[in-house]
């Protein structure tokens, strides 16, 4: 029976983890892919590292895999976050058939003083 539940646990896993992989082949701009791959790939691999805690039954083993799991929860977000405004900024075009862009106007473009809003910019030009 336990190896049933690993075994569909991971195969789930695995699903998940392909799924990512065909995200970023399908999806047409960065930000999408970045977006499908985050969710898919951080579900695919804690489920396979839940797998692999429940085939080994040890505290020592389950303990690290929880760590990694945390961890893999705590920067995937985080990591596909700065990769996102990175490409923003270095001026990566949105797909044609995006809707809205909430971050028009608010970075500027050029790689020079990214760190500072358009607005902050234009008040500086002025003194």
């Amino acid at each position: 029976m336990t190896d049933t539940i690993i075994g569909i646990i991971a195969t789930l896993g695995t699903v998940f983890v392909l799924l990512a992989g065909v995200g970023i082949l399908r999806m047409p701009d960065t930000y999408l892919r970045m977006a499908v791959t985050t969710k898919a790939a951080t579900l695919g691999i804690g489920l396979i590292l839940v797998a692999a805690a429940i085939y080994f039954n040890d505290l020592s083993t389950t303990t690290r895999v929880l760590a990694v799991i945390i961890f893999i929860l705590l920067t995937a977000p985080v990591g596909a976050h700065l990769i996102g405004k990175a490409s923003y900024i270095k001026g990566n075009k949105l797909w044609e058939k995006t809707i809205m862009d909430d971050l028009d106007g608010k970075y500027r473009k050029t790689g020079k003083n990214i760190s500072l809003p358009r607005n902050m910019d234009h008040d500086k030009e002025k003194h």
